[in-house]
């Protein structure tokens, strides 16, 4: 008798490279419209290889790139993946008062909502920019209409992180489901495991021998998120930035995409709701 493989949770943290985190302090919101946009290129193209690969997704979606690409934004959810919210304009949730992030939240949901026609329910906060200082998020997500979110990282890392949170689905006092980014734990220490720039920097097979052995040791799900403008080598380079900024976020752009056709290749993907069964 032959069993399923595993299946796990496909995700795309939908914004531009000019909204990272990385480049806050060079870039400000008031430039973003006098930017070309490349968003919506890069999801497009990722929308296709999913197409493709017959791999389903959650895109954990800026509320900005919604208002900006609703042609965008309708694909998605025509294509039958999942539309998240990662907020309105990925300020950092630790950046912001209760009542601006309820607005934020807000706002998001509501853009997202009327753009695509059908609720959002998941949410992943930019930069993973929750912590202990502001787990009054949950009640706003709860308050707000969310079921889960996707929004902690248990690392320890210079911009995010927390190490000693739980490592796997969970759920929260407030009601909300949170599900972590995946680590693997070695010599009592997390080690990210999830994507994004790990991912980028690490050759193929030494992400793919963790991902197994994450499968291998673990009875949850994996869950993997990147973002489009990791796949775009030709993006302009901002200037201004730190060294350590424009080393993490253009490092082997050009390998990404061939890594991501490997990855739908060697494992089972689909949506954040149907892989941890959340109604």
């Amino acid at each position: 008798m032959t069993t399923k493989p595993q299946l796990n949770a496909m995700t795309v943290d939908v914004e531009d490279y000019f909204h990272v985190s990385a480049f806050e302090k060079v870039i400000k919101p008031s430039d973003w419209d006098s930017l070309s946009i490349r968003v919506e290129d890069n999801t497009n193209r990722l929308l296709d290889l999913f197409q493709r690969k017959d791999v389903k997704c959650t895109f954990f979606t800026l509320g900005w790139v919604a208002k900006k690409c609703p042609d965008l934004i309708r694909r998605i959810v025509n294509e039958g993946h999942e539309l998240a919210s990662h907020g309105l304009s990925h300020k950092r949730a630790t950046l912001m008062s209760r009542g601006e992030f309820r607005a934020d939240l807000l706002d998001s949901k509501t853009i997202l909502e009327q753009v695509s026609g059908v609720k959002v329910i998941g949410y992943r906060a930019p930069s993973f920019s929750v912590n202990e200082t502001n787990t009054w998020v949950y009640e706003e997500l709860q308050q707000a209409g969310f079921v889960y979110s996707s929004s902690t990282y248990p690392i320890q890392h210079d911009l995010y992180g927390v190490p000693d949170w739980p490592r796997f689905k969970h759920q929260r006092p407030e009601g909300i489901i949170e599900i972590p980014v995946p680590t693997i734990n070695s010599r009592d220490t997390n080690i990210g495991i999830g994507g994004g720039g790990f991912f980028r920097l690490y050759p193929y097979w030494l992400s793919s021998r963790r991902i197994k052995r994450f499968l291998n040791e673990e009875t949850q799900p994996y869950s993997f998120y990147f973002h489009p403008w990791e796949i775009d080598p030709q993006q302009p380079r901002v200037k201004g930035a730190s060294m350590r900024s424009k080393i993490r976020h253009y490092i082997n752009l050009s390998k990404m995409e061939g890594k991501l056709e490997r990855l739908t290749n060697d494992f089972k993907w689909s949506t954040m709701k149907e892989t941890y069964n959340i109604k």
